[in-house]
């Protein structure tokens, strides 16, 4: 098994994994944006950690919604109770 076989998976990037690293991704890029240009950025901040404790609490957000849409594959497994 190969690292981009550990991170990606196989069948690609699954939306469990996606959501996480878009929503890090756009909060780390309008934290800079908010830092350099303008402090009105910060609210994208805001609305990314929003929907990423959204995502956390009922297992939908908008941008999972749309990954969804344009087919990206759901993980196959399921978390043990």
């Amino acid at each position: 098994m190969s690292c981009t076989d550990t991170l990606i998976g196989p069948g690609g990037p699954s939306i469990e994994r996606a959501v996480p690293a878009l929503a890090g991704t756009m909060i780390l890029a309008s934290l800079a944006a908010g830092s350099v240009h303008n402090r009105r950025w910060h609210a994208l901040t805001a609305f990314v950690g929003g929907n990423l404790l959204l995502y956390s609490a009922v297992g939908w957000c908008p941008s999972s919604l749309a990954m969804r849409r344009l087919g990206m594959r759901q993980s196959t497994v399921t978390p043990a109770r």
